[in-house]
């Protein structure tokens, strides 16, 4: 086991805001509280009402689920639902058919196994996010979950912190490769060592989505790590003090580091910080320890660095080969392999995941990978501690349930928000877009020979898909009543971050997908040495692909 273990003053917490909201929702239906009334209650629970029913969004701290969690999540979405859960950009699950009398019961099902919806809404500090490679690749320079952890101990019912100017998150990443969009984030935290070897973070403040998309800049480079807790503090005191709060577009903290400049903000939150007691806030040493060894330690084997059986199954089955080029990784630990489990098979809808999927993934977990999935930034899963040996079973599991799909992070790798088929503040539908596309590059081959080509799909300004960021993105809006589409290019979530500019006037429905179609032939055209879709955009700039799309439009 690999997982943090709640103790018992988490599992009494959950019960207890369980039986709490069970007698919000009673009173609700007796009519004693009004929606008005009831509205602030259900969302301080994940509940939202959206165009069909109540939608509940479970909360997946920094992206971990254990097998037992996962089969807990196929059975909800088995009893209380239409048999499947999606799975968010925020490592988050959600159920988009739930009946209000059930959630009591879905609550107590669920913090059984230590699951619940607590900040999942709110102007609060949400679901921290980090690596879903955290503990499993050796890139990292420390194991970021540890520090996940302390944030969400720390921010849960945080009183000063829970009525914030607008919604709040984090991101933590250790690696060089950031899986995180940790600058698109209101306070991204990248471990890294000074001249000293001493481990610290990189503090990025202000990034964000929605109609104003911005990259956090850096306030800090080194902030010692025990200061972490102590350092965010102040930030989200100088935020609460000066943010907005008479402009809900203008409410989120990019706005106010983007108004008083970095430098500025960052002065402001060291002179807080120098106030403070720090002592008061900081984790103690061995309160750190503890955390750390709740996680328990895995006793992985001593095993050779390649597998007879891998080889051998890679040169017998293209399929298989494809599978383990594209969606594994190297682990820390030689025999053994990290798995992404991609939630994209073409034609099927990004991130959705049935209940049988579910609970053989979790089946998977116990067998092969330690108890241990991850759900990623991209709405995919990890299996993070595979034996080379057991990666034969692992693909054949994962090809009898239909998700063997050996897409990572290629074109038909799509992250799109659930949009106008569920969302009521959507302008356009992503769901369907997005699956014309990764139908159109359904073929392997194509879709190796094109690359790493990241496309992100959001059905409104709120950005929820993160077009913002996609090397191509794609905004529902809404002209008139049809469903028009802004594509933009040259947008990162990575470590080389950067926000998409957008190529021209929106496309009709039935031309994104060959808008994507030309794009990729002339960046084809364009493309040396192999270099991918971003680094020619970035090369050549819009131009050549503007033209192209839009004579094809005329």
């Amino acid at each position: 086991m690999s997982l943090y273990q709640y103790d018992t003053i988490d599992t009494q917490m959950l019960e207890d805001r369980a039986a709490e909201f069970r007698g919000q929702v009673a009173r609700r239906l007796s009519g004693e509280l009004t929606e008005d009334q009831f509205k602030p209650l259900r969302l301080m629970n994940g509940l939202y009402l959206q165009l069909h029913a109540y939608m509940l969004r479970v909360a997946i701290p920094y992206g971990t689920l254990s097998g037992a969690q996962l089969h807990t999540l196929a059975d909800v979405s088995r009893r209380f639902d239409k048999g499947y859960g999606h799975f968010t950009t925020r490592t988050n699950i959600q159920f988009h058919w739930i009946k209000l009398g059930d959630t009591p019961d879905i609550l107590d099902e669920m913090a059984k196994v230590g699951l619940h919806a607590i900040q999942t809404s709110g102007n609060c500090i949400r679901n921290t996010t980090t690596d879903p490679y955290a503990g499993a690749t050796a890139e990292e320079l420390d194991d970021p979950r540890p520090w996940c952890e302390a944030i969400r101990q720390w921010s849960t019912f945080h009183p000063e912190f829970t009525y914030l100017p607008r919604k709040f998150k984090i991101a933590v990443t250790a690696s060089a490769k950031d899986r995180t969009a940790a600058r698109a984030h209101d306070i991204g935290l990248k471990l890294r060592r000074n001249r000293d070897g001493e481990l610290g973070f990189e503090v990025m403040v202000g990034g964000g989505m929605g109609r104003t998309p911005h990259l956090g800049p850096t306030i800090r480079e080194h902030l010692p790590a025990r200061h972490l807790l102590s350092y965010l503090a102040a930030i989200l005191r100088v935020y609460n003090r000066l943010g907005r709060r008479d402009n809900i577009y203008k409410a989120r903290i990019k706005i106010l580091v983007t108004s008083l400049g970095a430098e500025e903000f960052g002065r402001q939150v060291e002179a807080e910080w120098a106030a403070m007691d720090k002592a008061a806030v900081d984790l103690p040493d061995e309160e750190l320890a503890r955390i750390r060894g709740a996680f328990g330690l895995i006793d992985f084997e001593t095993l050779p660095a390649t597998s007879v059986a891998f080889e051998a199954r890679k040169t017998a089955d293209l399929a298989f080969a494809r599978f383990a080029r594209n969606n594994t990784a190297p682990h820390k630990t030689p025999g053994y392999v990290i798995v992404n489990i991609a939630l994209k098979t073409p034609g099927e809808v990004p991130g959705d995941c049935s209940a049988d999927q579910m609970d053989a993934i979790a089946d998977l977990a116990s067998r092969y990978s330690f108890d241990d999935v991850r759900v990623t930034h991209a709405q995919n899963l990890v299996l993070p501690h595979v034996k080379l040996d057991d990666l034969g079973a692992v693909f054949d599991t994962l090809s009898a349930i239909g998700l063997a799909a050996p897409n990572l992070d290629l074109i038909s790798d799509i992250i799109a928000c659930p949009g106008l088929d569920y969302c009521a503040l959507a302008n356009a539908r992503a769901i369907p877009i997005a699956q014309h596309i990764a139908e159109r590059f359904a073929e392997p081959d194509r879709a190796e020979q094109i690359g790493e080509l990241k496309i992100k799909i959001s059905g409104c300004i709120n950005a929820c898909g993160h077009h913002h960021v996609g090397h191509i993105g794609i905004l529902g809006v809404d002209k008139k009543g049809e469903e028009f589409y802004q594509i933009s290019l040259g947008g990162s979530g990575a470590e080389d971050a950067s926000i998409s500019s957008i190529l021209g006037p929106a496309l009709p429905a039935p031309r994104v997908t060959e808008a994507v179609e030309t794009l990729v032939e002339t960046y084809l055209g364009a493309r040396k040495d192999g270099e991918r879709f971003l680094d020619t955009y970035r090369r050549i700039g819009a131009a050549p692909f503007k033209e192209a799309v839009y004579a094809d439009a005329d």
